[in-house]
């Protein structure tokens, strides 16, 4: 195995969303201690290709929950190395409760396809990845040869979601990441959405939408968030913009993305070294410290962001970074600092606890 191959399968997270996203995954169990809210978005007839799903606990699942309850036909590209456990789990009635609508229906995943959004066609596939146990034997799971059999099988379809991110060397400073490490950020989080929408677009009605996610890093400074996965944000909005004009003048689609507030997932929890507080507890606590709006966030509030954006309600939405953070972004100052304890302006934004009269 080649050592970006052997990075990219130690560390790969196209189905485990990084903390582009810190907010609450809501436990099956708990799912009435969420917002829940009834989509008056009709999406019937519609096809949503879901890229970089695998398991509940992201917010790629919270906005498949959302397009489905909408209506729409789900179907989902899967990467190779969590295929089997994700059909075994759905067959096995694993994600029974996550997939439990509000109205009581159960939400439908027609078809699963493999996919690794890393490499573009076959010739793009080295020989190890080739010859790995778990691909072989899998017919096809290039983003080009996923894009022919999803027009084989479905010809049209009017949602893309991009739910894919991996930084190998994310626990690493830039200042010590490999060119390695950080191109193959890019590759799996930045160009991949290209690539997607180079093949997907083509196949997709006028009128339809492409959505992303992305993280506040983009932007500004967030220590922690290494391996070059700030630059690969950073290009993944730039990209949102150029593709927003471009594809928008040539199939007539939109394209935006969604930068969430943190999301506490397994590949998030993974961002710090054995031992130590994850870098996504500190991110969590931060933005609950010092977000504009003192509350839990949920994944299932950038799924209805997502689907909203996805909708016709939204056809003149394009080319945007939405924030849902909980309004972390708009804030320049940290309140919880100690430079500001002495600060009336602390006690004056403190948040108020709210209570039944």
């Amino acid at each position: 195995m080649t050592t970006l191959a052997a990075s990219a399968a130690a560390f790969n997270m196209n189905s485990l969303p990084l903390p582009h996203a810190a907010a609450r995954v809501v436990p099956a169990n708990q799912r009435g201690l969420a917002p829940e809210m009834a989509l008056p978005i009709d999406l019937k007839g519609k096809v949503a290709f879901v890229s970089g799903m695998a398991d509940p606990n992201g917010y790629g699942w919270a906005i498949t929950k959302a397009l489905a309850e909408a209506g729409a036909t789900i179907i989902v590209g899967v990467w190779p190395p969590m295929l089997k456990i994700f059909q075994i789990n759905l067959r096995s009635g694993k994600f029974d409760e996550d997939m439990k609508l509000p109205d009581g229906s159960m939400m439908k995943i027609e078809k699963i396809y493999p996919q690794d959004a890393v490499y573009d066609t076959p010739d793009d596939v080295p020989e190890d990845i080739a010859t790995n146990k778990r691909y072989s034997g899998l017919d096809g799971f290039t983003i080009s040869e996923v894009a022919a059999k999803v027009e084989a099988d479905y010809g049209k379809i009017d949602i893309l979601v991009h739910s894919i991110a991996n930084g190998p060397e994310v626990t690493k400073p830039l200042l010590e990441v490999s060119r390695a490490g950080y191109l193959a950020a890019s590759s799996a989080s930045a160009f991949s959405m290209v690539s997607l929408v180079q093949r997907f677009g083509p196949l997709m009605n006028p009128g339809g939408a492409v959505i992303s996610l992305s993280y506040f890093a983009a932007e500004k400074t967030i220590p922690g968030y290494g391996g070059g996965m700030s630059s690969a944000k950073a290009q993944l909005e730039s990209d949102t913009r150029t593709l927003a004009f471009e594809a928008g003048r040539k199939y007539g689609i939109r394209v935006n993305t969604i930068s969430a507030g943190p999301l506490k997932s397994r590949a998030a929890t993974a961002i710090s070294a054995k031992g130590e507080k994850a870098f996504i507890e500190f991110a969590l606590d931060y933005s609950k410290a010092n977000a504009p709006m003192a509350q839990d966030l949920y994944n299932t509030d950038v799924g209805s962001s997502a689907c909203f954006l996805l909708s016709p309600l939204a056809r003149a939405i394009t080319g945007m970074t939405v924030y849902v953070d909980n309004g972390l972004h708009s804030v320049g100052m940290a309140v919880d600092s100690n430079s500001m304890a002495e600060s009336p302006i602390v006690e004056a934004t403190r948040p108020k606890v709210l209570t039944p009269d």
